[in-house]
């Protein structure tokens, strides 16, 4: 029997061929960047059904060519494979379209000519990757994504070049409540504009047109849009069965062409062993690691205990008597946050929601929630109120608030009350950031992403979903990590090749996570910031947002510095802090 195997950068797929040339078993699972731990769980499944039988492999996909060679194997290109099972089983086709997790091919077939092959750079944009984090954001899987394409009935612009980009066209639409059947078939239609627009480049998409490729296999919708975008139709365009496993079966039949063979139980060993040869491969890795983020459990738990004296004063909302208190706001895009401080400045009462897109309703109900959190709401006096951010003028003039204050300005007084010496304050969200040069106790200059995500939140959000982890187990094992692998400064995008040689070169998991907590510091300060030299951050810092509730963030950004960092227990709260201590400071005048 002829065994393809493909190793991409999120699954691993395999096709198992007999002498004949039919498809006798395959399978398809996410590896979450165990790949070893997973080739061996799905071909010991293959070994107990078919026993000891012979078997010539072959190996391709992104991630393919390292586990090739770990392995003893012999590896095809990607294209090759599947240019292979193309010709071989549907010798009609002159145009193969293969959109991947994070790839996508445009593959142009003449008669007697070398295949024309066009592929994606190191952009993101039209790829399954794109689209999963689309559903993402409108919380559904995929499958409901699916359905609800299939039932749009508007298609809306969306730019779908880059994920930072199209995520500020999507939350536009869903804040004007635009329905979710209408945004998901907008994102397909935007992907395959993408790939027309990026892959065909002038060239005629010539039928028969073949689909394949895992969105297309688990997204029927998306051929529809395909079809209709580049101007094909539904006689002359089709897709396999097994549209995800393309190159898996093209590179079982170039085995076919291999007269070494293996066994499977040979195979399973072969894989079992390399764990073991992969700690000695990583040891080069290792020598050129980044510092550990913490030395050990016992230094992190200090660590974490020090910071414990910036922890924001609290006092119980008391509702026996009349008492007057200050009511800060921020109003994001995604996200309302509410904080209430008694006279003495101390923490009572906050919330945090994300919105929905819909800022007047999520502040509402939280004002709702916080009169029901007491017995006798008439003795709560809000006595003057601030609100900043995305929906500042709307809450401002909707619910009749006192003030409204510049995001920034927000940040910089509650970084102030942390730390009366404040020279730098970073603020690091879901999807922006902001840093505040402080010079003499005022603001000297300001710096903020525009279309960079790389030094935000949603950086590591998306990386740890990837690989299979909350955020909060992201982090947790990134300050255990004893050699942080150095993924460099650069994009969401180009990190991809990086963590994929990361993988290659066996890195532990851990190690890759407190790496990309580096990234996001070393991102932040001179990819976006332009930082030229770190003694413009001074030595008081005060970090903000909730990217800081991740300790390996907060720590990475001491050793880059070489300062020592305050963060209170509430730092996503900070801009809805500043605004209440700025509310009181304005009874006060």
């Amino acid at each position: 029997m002829f065994l393809g195997i493909d190793i991409g950068s999120t699954t691993l797929k395999y096709a198992l061929l007999d002498n004949s040339g039919k498809l006798v078993a395959h399978n398809y699972r996410r590896h979450n960047a165990n790949i070893a731990q997973c080739a061996e769980a799905v071909f010991s499944q293959l070994l107990a059904k078919y026993g000891d039988a012979d078997v010539s492999v072959m190996v391709t996909g992104s991630v393919g060519m390292g586990f090739a060679e770990k392995w003893g194997m012999p590896f095809t290109q990607e294209v090759v494979a599947e240019i292979e099972a193309v010709r071989n089983r549907y010798p009609s086709v002159r145009t193969l379209v293969d959109i991947g997790g994070e790839d996508s091919k445009m593959i142009f077939l003449e008669p007697g000519k070398v295949p024309d092959i066009r592929m994606n750079g190191s952009c993101a944009g039209g790829t399954g990757a794109f689209i999963d984090q689309t559903a993402t954001l409108l919380g559904v899987e995929i499958g409901a994504f699916n359905q609800l394409a299939a039932s749009h009935k508007t298609i809306y612009p969306i730019a779908s070049r880059c994920g930072v980009f199209s995520k500020t066209d999507i939350q536009n639409l869903i804040a004007r409540n635009t329905s979710k059947s209408d945004i998901a078939a907008s994102v397909l239609t935007a992907v395959a504009m993408q790939i027309t627009a990026s892959l065909a480049r002038g060239m005629d998409i010539t039928p028969d047109v073949l689909f394949c490729g895992g969105p297309f296999a688990f997204i029927p919708e998306l051929k529809k849009h395909c079809e209709r975008v580049m101007g094909i139709d539904s006689e002359h365009s089709f897709m396999p069965d097994m549209a995800h496993l393309m190159p898996a079966i093209g590179c079982a039949l170039e085995a076919g062409k291999n007269i070494a063979t293996t066994t499977l139980r040979q195979l399973v060993n072969i894989i079992q062993n390399s764990e073991t040869d992969a700690k000695a491969t990583h040891i080069t890795a290792i020598a050129e690691a980044l510092p550990p983020l913490f030395g050990s459990d016992e230094e992190h738990n200090t660590w974490t205990e020090q910071k414990t004296k910036y922890k924001v004063r609290r006092a119980t909302l008391d509702d026996s008597r009349p008492a007057n208190y200050y009511l800060g706001v921020d109003s994001g895009s995604t996200t309302t946050k509410i904080v209430l401080l008694d006279e003495q400045q101390r923490l009572v009462y906050s919330d945090y929601r994300r919105n929905a897109g819909d800022s007047f309703n999520t502040f509402h109900s939280m004002l709702v929630s916080m009169r029901n959190s007491v017995t006798n709401p008439q003795n709560i006096n809000i006595a003057r109120s601030c609100v900043t951010g995305y929906g500042e003028s709307l809450l401002r003039t909707a619910f009749n608030l006192d003030q409204g204050i510049v995001e920034t300005m927000a940040h910089f007084m509650a970084a102030k009350h942390v730390n009366p010496e404040v020279s730098f304050v970073l603020d690091i969200g879901g999807q922006d950031m902001k840093a505040i040069f402080v010079e003499n106790g005022s603001i000297k200059r300001i710096e903020i992403n525009e279309a960079c995500s790389s030094g935000c939140g949603s950086f590591i959000e998306t990386y740890a979903t990837t690989l299979g982890y909350t955020v909060s187990d992201f982090a947790h094992i990134s300050c255990l990590a004893r050699n942080p692998y150095d993924l460099g400064t650069r994009c969401t995008v180009f990190m991809n090749s990086k963590v994929k040689q990361a993988m290659r070169e066996g890195a532990k998991i851990a190690d890759i996570a407190a790496g990309f907590s580096y990234s996001v510091v070393k991102n932040c300060l001179y990819k976006v910031m332009k930082l030229r030299d770190i003694s413009e951050l001074g030595n008081n810092i005060v970090v903000q947002g909730g990217t800081m509730r991740n300790h390996s963030v907060v720590r990475a950004l001491e050793i880059i510095s070489g300062c020592q960092v305050s963060f209170t227990d509430i730092p996503e709260l900070m801009g809805a802090y500043g605004c209440a201590l700025h509310a009181i400071k304005g009874s006060l005048q």
